[in-house]
């Protein structure tokens, strides 16, 4: 007997009445009515719609397709059944009309032979009507809905396959695949999409890939949806974990910083691959340090690291603890991550038992994982169900031959068992994340030279002097970043003067603070010859150039535009009370007068240092005392969210002339105006003027003759006492000699003696002569010669410094006690 798939075409005899006189099997088979329900009543009764017109008799007689060929009947359990039919005459020997005999076809039959290919076909094949009942399923598809076909026709969607709760059920969410069938039975446009979910009674996701089309009767009208699928679960794996590592690849490594990466390593997995992923770093690593040697070579012993990262999907499993409270964890000779540290090689652990044979039951969904387990995995280990987990992939992380620490990949929410492919993603993920942990690791360990050196080349205090009140500050790049080559220094000049420098050397790195280095000792020995600002910056310009020079392997190539720098170099007075400045490509100070307005400073920035050939411009302007100067480097102000000038503008609001002490109005300033994006060094050097008092201050014009020297001394005498310091009196009336007679038989005229009292009793004499005196050491019987040697073994200190109208000796004694303000 034929089965319920293989209807034949069923044959009705129907007299000239309209009335069944014959019945065949067939019709049973396709309806459900026997003969004793059809012979003898009107074959309409059949029909689950109004007859067509002329029904049965000139139904289907031309030749060619009808448009009203097509015909619902009713079958005896109540639903439609879609058919095509057919009348054909009946006559008698005679001639008469018999009848008709009218074939019904069951409306898309094709052969037995084809309805088998498509009833074994391997992909899951479906026809619902428009409101999503079931019309024929395949034996592919009733595995997939765990139902069969007899189970299901007839019956809609939702009948057999109650939708689950999404929010408790988010892997059996099959609503994208039932609105997708009702969207193409009302539109009737074809639709395809990939579906992820999990069949009835499979613990297991699938990835199916479907397609879905319209059925039109001859009229064009929808009659019924097909659709076709078929499991991609391999391939859809495949391009998840490719997605994966692409994710990866963007997101590991991003920042130069050991902690940093671990934890991008731990949540880049995180959920599509596992649940939980944690990475333990031996200490050296974490330190900048070169890691230890291999375990192998020290079997036995147990091993402690610390956690660096842990990554899990349930909330609040993330570990985020202070860098002065790390989680310590020791691992035994005999444990899992310490074999994997000690041989160099992943090991996948499994939860549950193992079926027959031996072999691991890997359930259904993942036999079209085409990889081979490498040897020794996978691990049978029914121990980390304690710990929750239904598998675990841990590898050693090695880069450039060294061990750095161990990784491991945990599941514990999803039943899936790792896969051969998913221990070479672990593999994948886990080395590209060494690379970028022993790229930091060696960033950090350049980071703290260069920084070492570049703090160790810094002042570690300013000098004390008493022409300006000081604080500094100085931030390193952020993390990320490498060290730059900003710098700032505060000289002591002679004449009570003082020196606020500030710089900036192109590039970062260990290059970048030696060379900061160089400048600034080359800074601080030109200010100690008292060079003006602009011939300071001239000087400093050639050297910078021949520094370009000494790095270039061939002369032939020009400098370097990475051995450049900045420099503002101010000199200021407080005598005077005037500022005299230069700057070569650096910004030029903000100075805010004592009343809180912002005094303009008429200059222009020459160019950077090492270009060459181009002038540097000196400005000066006299500032009120208590003025308050600001130094700073453009990594202060500026960031690559912000324009410099909108940094400018909030450093000048954050500037309080009126506060009493600079070091808080530093710390105001560098936590309001530091860019958070900040890629470079940031210094800050603030002075407030202070102006030596006039009684402090005393001068005497002297005529060039030889005469003249005893009114010098008794000047210099009287002046001293009257200022209360009788026990620098006899020193003072030697130095003053020596100098002022020097400055009478080789100088010219004028001739000018001043002294100064500051936190040192400063005698200076100048003269209009270019030429510079030298010590030198006299013969026994030479008559002169001696006069510098006494100065220089009397004082503290003396020198010489050139201006436009000569040159100014001077020396300093170091006073006990000293209030000269």
């Amino acid at each position: 007997m034929a089965g319920k798939r293989d209807f034949p075409t069923a044959a009705v005899v129907v007299d000239p009445d309209g009335v069944v006189s014959g019945w065949s099997e067939a019709g049973r088979l396709l309806l459900g009515w026997t003969a004793e329900d059809t012979v003898g009543r009107p074959v309409t009764g059949l029909l689950a719609d109004p007859p067509p017109a002329g029904f049965p008799g000139s139904y289907g007689t031309d030749p060619g397709p009808h448009p009203t060929e097509f015909i619902r009947l009713r079958h005896r359990d109540g639903s439609t059944v879609d058919a095509v039919v057919a009348a054909h005459p009946l006559s008698g020997s005679d001639g008469r009309a018999l009848g008709h005999v009218v074939t019904v076809q069951r409306w898309g039959r094709r052969p037995v032979i084809a309805d088998r290919a498509f009833e074994q076909c391997p992909f899951a094949l479906g026809v619902y009507d428009p409101e999503l009942r079931f019309q024929w399923i395949n034996a592919s598809s009733g595995r997939v809905i765990a139902h069969s076909e007899e189970q299901v026709l007839g019956k809609k969607y939702r009948e057999v396959l109650p939708e689950f709760d999404r929010s408790l059920f988010p892997e059996r969410d099959d609503k994208p695949y039932t609105d997708a069938l009702a969207e193409v039975a009302r539109t009737g446009e074809p639709a395809r999409l990939i579906t992820v979910f999990r069949p009835l009674g499979s613990n297991y996701a699938n990835a199916w890939a479907t397609s879905m089309w319209p059925v039109r009767d001859a009229e064009g009208t929808v009659r019924a949806v097909a659709n076709w699928g078929f499991d991609m679960s391999a391939e859809y794996w495949a391009r998840q974990r490719l997605l994966i590592l692409n994710e990866a690849t963007g997101g590991i490594g991003r920042t130069l910083d050991v902690i940093g990466t671990a934890q991008e390593l731990a949540r880049t997995p995180v959920p599509g691959f596992a649940d939980l992923v944690t990475v333990d770093l031996f200490d050296e690593v974490l330190r900048g340090e070169e890691p230890p040697s291999s375990p192998a070579h020290i079997p036995g012993d147990t091993m402690t690291l610390t956690r660096a990262a842990e990554h899990g999907a349930k909330e609040g499993s993330d570990t985020d603890r202070p860098s002065g409270h790390p989680l310590r964890i020791t691992r035994a000779p005999d444990s899992v991550a310490a074999r994997c540290m000690a041989t160099g090689r992943s090991m996948v652990q499994l939860a549950g038992e193992p079926g027959q044979g031996g072999e691991w039951a890997f359930g259904p969904g993942l036999a079209a994982d085409p990889a081979h387990w490498p040897p020794g995995n996978p691990l049978i280990d029914e121990t980390i169900t304690v710990d929750g987990l239904t598998g675990r992939i841990t590898v050693p992380l090695r880069a450039r031959g060294a061990l750095l620490g161990v990784v491991a990949f945990s599941r514990s929410e999803r039943p899936e068992a790792f896969t051969a492919d998913d221990l070479i993603l672990a593999e994948e993920l886990t080395a590209k994340a060494a690379v970028a942990i022993d790229n930091a690791r060696r960033y950090s360990r350049e980071r703290t030279t260069a920084l070492t050196l570049q703090r160790s080349l810094l002042p570690q205090r300013l000098p004390r002097q008493e022409a300006l009140e000081v604080a500094s500050r100085y931030l390193p790049a952020g993390t990320g970043a490498e060290v730059g080559g900003d710098w700032f220094d505060v000289i002591p000049l002679s004449g009570a003067r003082v020196a606020l420098v500030v710089g900036d050397v192109v590039g970062h790195g260990l290059h970048a603070s030696a060379s900061m280095g160089r400048l600034r000792t080359a800074v601080r020995t030109l200010a100690d010859v008292d060079l003006p600002p602009d011939e300071l910056l001239t000087h400093m310009d050639d050297l910078v150039i021949h520094l370009a020079g000494d790095l270039q392997p061939d002369s032939r190539f020009q400098p370097s535009g990475e051995s450049g720098a900045t420099c503002l170099y101010t000199v200021y007075d407080p005598v005077s009370r005037r500022c005299t400045l230069a700057s070569a490509g650096h910004p030029l100070p903000l100075i805010i007068s004592p009343d809180g307005t912002r005094t303009p400073v008429p200059a222009h920035p020459g160019p950077p240092l090492g270009i060459g050939g181009l002038p540097f411009e000196a400005t000066e302007l006299e500032l009120p005392e208590g003025s308050l100067l600001a130094l700073y480097t453009d990594g202060l102000v500026g960031g690559r969210e912000r324009g410099a000038d909108e940094g400018v503008s909030e450093l000048l609001r954050v500037l309080n002339h009126a506060a009493t002490s600079l070091e808080a109005v530093c710390d105001t300033a560098m936590e309001t105006v530091l860019p958070d994006d900040r890629t470079d060094d940031a210094a800050l050097l603030l002075a407030r003027t202070h102006a030596l008092a006039p009684d402090h201050v005393a001068d005497w014009d002297v005529e060039p003759d030889t005469a003249q020297v005893p009114h010098a001394r008794k000047f210099a005498v009287d002046q001293v006492e009257a200022w209360g310091l009788e026990e620098a009196a006899f020193v003072t009336e030697l130095v003053v000699s020596e100098l002022v007679t020097n400055a009478i038989r080789y100088g010219a005229p004028p001739i000018r003696l001043r002294l100064i009292r500051d936190t040192s009793l400063i005698c200076e004499v100048s003269d209009a002569s270019d030429t510079a005196p030298h010590l030198r050491r006299a013969r026994v019987f030479d008559e002169g010669g001696r006069g510098l040697l006494l100065v220089a073994q009397l004082t503290q200190g003396w020198g010489t410094r050139h201006s436009t109208n000569g040159k100014t000796i001077w020396c300093a004694q170091t006073l006990q006690q000293s209030e000269p303000w």
